[in-house]
């Protein structure tokens, strides 16, 4: 896995190469580039497909102490990383973590076009039962550990007030432990998701909102059809600030919608993005 050195410290990611149209893949919370495997494999054919580890909980490589890892902090990562990579014409897709959006009307020279998967925005933040029990455990000293000890154990994990309400699809073991091991192996990798959560304002996309209008480039909103997290509404109430936005709801999915229903979501961005050429497309 290639990696890279950016301000807040080294991360790793994925890239398929190749000359086609250029793909970003941001990942959410407790998340990292496995989530997205399917979605890769399905546009890996025609798209050049980058996938970020972004250090938000499955990382596996401590930032620097004295890191920005708030919403805007990874926000400013995640342009950072295209800016590094010389990344032009970007289709940005996001899922869970809405940071994205903190890109419209300050960093998005480099995204051509925008899909925001179910994901934080507006006032559905912190979101759902996750979210609360997530932001109030980082407050206390030591509920953060005891808040994952859960994770060690898949029955407790796919229960549906903690990782198992966000995808319909049963999560297997392997890609648990996976995900939440650096953060129960790891204190500073705990000291990392504990900064986004602390650091995160509570009307943090409710004030980023107020740039999505700026945004007149092709815009997609896919959402869970069935996502309690995130509820569909939130996301059509996203897409009419997106003048040029469109909203689609991919059945059969919660928040984790590429993992819940990948052909629907990679069916989607392909016609999204053949409907909206850039010059030398197509």
């Amino acid at each position: 896995m290639p990696e890279i050195e950016l301000s807040a410290g080294t991360i790793d990611y994925d890239d398929t190469g190749g000359d086609g149209p250029v793909v970003v893949l941001a990942h959410g919370l407790g998340f990292d580039g496995s989530v997205w495997a399917e979605v890769v494999a399905g546009l890996r054919a025609d798209f050049r497909v980058l996938v970020p580890v972004l250090p938000i909980g499955s990382h596996r490589r401590p930032m620097r102490p004295d890191a920005d890892l708030s919403a805007h902090g990874i926000a400013r990562l995640l342009a950072e990383f295209m800016d590094r990579l010389e990344l032009r014409d970007v289709t940005l897709v996001q899922n869970d973590t809405g940071t994205a959006q903190l890109l419209v009307g300050t960093r998005d020279e480099r995204i051509a076009r925008l899909v925001l998967t179910s994901c934080e925005a507006l006032d559905n933040y912190p979101p759902g039962v996750q979210g609360r029990l997530l932001t109030a455990a980082c407050k206390v000293p030591g509920g953060l550990f005891l808040l994952l000890q859960s994770f060690r154990f898949p029955f407790l994990a796919r229960m549906e007030t903690s990782l198992g309400g966000m995808a319909r699809k049963r999560l297997p073991r392997e890609l648990i432990a996976r995900w939440y091991g650096p953060l129960l192996t790891n204190r500073h990798i705990r000291r990392d998701l504990a900064k986004f959560c602390r650091a995160t304002r509570k009307d943090c996309y409710l004030r980023a909102a107020r740039n999505l209008p700026s945004f007149t480039r092709p815009a997609l909103v896919a959402w869970g059809a069935e996502d309690r997290m995130m509820p569909p509404e939130t996301g059509r109430r996203l897409a009419r600030l997106l003048p040029n936005g469109r909203y689609v709801e991919i059945p059969g999915a919660r928040t984790l919608v590429q993992w819940d229903n990948p052909e629907a979501l990679t069916g989607e961005i392909r016609r999204f993005v053949a409907a909206n050429p850039l010059p030398g497309e197509g």
